[in-house]
């Protein structure tokens, strides 16, 4: 049932078939279409009264500040959940990993001369590439410049919604269903909270070794608004589930993050946007309690979180954002005379 087509259809996510068509159809419109264009709609930066903040965000996802040169080798190495890829923007094509991450980097890559260099990986990254590289998440660390975030992976990491459950009617329960992988601390979640009176939690997909009765079917986004607190616990990088779960009317429990995408989780205040709880979990029931018995305090997260997903709203803002982020890419690796 878990897997079946009715599932699918009410899962609540964005059907691929429909992202995958969209993107196809946009490749028809030729790229010189967007490259005349790019410089008047860039242009438009300095007459707006948001600019100082497009300009913090794109110096926030691109923290490189000194020119330095890519390696002069071309790369196109397949990894256990990533892809090193370092060559001409024209060829990366679909076959060459994930299509989503094609169409998310045409995006914004069809703005610039194709003969353009870069270095790409996409896929789940949790580590710091030693030269420049256009990635969907990098690690939350000072020496993290050379991780240069673009907005990737769209269809599966950026969902938001409308929540139709008041906060107050849901369920005093934490919630989790997800797989475990290598990720540590889902791991011990699932040892120190499966079959808890507080936590509704599961392993969906594959049994890859665990416990039988771990495992149990999935959920839609929809079943999950039930639960006045939503896990949102790291897997290989960030947690996907984040961003609708702090659109919804539900708050999201986790510890710290070590990672950050477009979203820019590094920003989260705990506390304030989710509740934050310890590295070793020791604390969840008693936050979650508290929040059960302060539904005010509650309620304020839930707004302040609303507020934090908002900025993300504005397509022609964000557009604008992610081809800044491109062309200081451009500018930092000495490739401004062919833009």
């Amino acid at each position: 049932m878990s897997d079946s087509l009715l599932y699918k259809l009410r899962s609540g996510k964005p059907p691929k078939a429909f992202f995958f068509l969209k993107g196809y159809l946009k490749r028809c419109i030729p790229d010189c279409f967007f490259r005349i264009r790019r410089k008047s709609c860039l242009a438009q930066v300095e007459a707006r009264p948001d600019k100082d903040y497009i300009y913090e965000r794109v110096n926030y996802y691109n923290k490189m500040q000194y020119p330095v040169d890519l390696p002069d080798t071309i790369l196109h190495e397949h990894k256990h959940s990533y892809y090193v890829y370092l060559d001409k923007i024209k060829n990366f094509r679909p076959s060459t990993f994930h299509k989503a991450y094609y169409f998310d980097l045409q995006d914004v890559a069809r703005w610039f001369d194709r003969q353009l260099r870069i270095s790409y990986i996409p896929g789940d990254v949790y580590f710091t590439p030693e030269y420049p590289s256009i990635v969907k998440s990098r690690l939350l660390k000072e020496d993290n410049a050379y991780s240069v975030v673009l907005k990737l992976d769209k269809l599966r990491h950026f969902i938001f919604l409308n929540d139709p459950v008041p906060f107050s009617q849901k369920r005093n329960q934490a919630i989790f269903r997800g797989k475990i992988r290598l990720s540590r601390i889902r791991e011990k979640f699932l040892q120190k909270y499966f079959g808890s009176s507080i936590c509704d939690c599961g392993v969906v997909g594959r049994n890859e070794g665990y416990p039988e009765e771990w495992m149990t079917p999935k959920k839609t986004i929809r079943e999950h608004l039930d639960y006045k607190f939503i896990m949102a616990l790291e897997g290989n990088d960030v947690a996907s589930n984040l961003k609708w779960v702090m659109s919804s009317n539900s708050i999201a429990v986790m510890t710290r993050p070590t990672c950050e995408t477009w979203f820019m989780e590094g920003k989260l205040i705990p506390d304030y946007h989710y509740i934050e709880i310890k590295d070793d979990l020791s604390d969840l029931e008693e936050k979650l309690n508290y929040y059960i018995a302060h539904p005010a305090e509650a309620e304020q997260i839930v707004e302040h979180a609303h507020e934090y997903v908002s900025q993300f709203f504005d397509a022609g803002r964000e557009r604008l954002i992610s081809l800044l982020v491109m062309d200081k890419y451009f500018q930092v690796t000495k490739q401004t005379s062919n833009c």
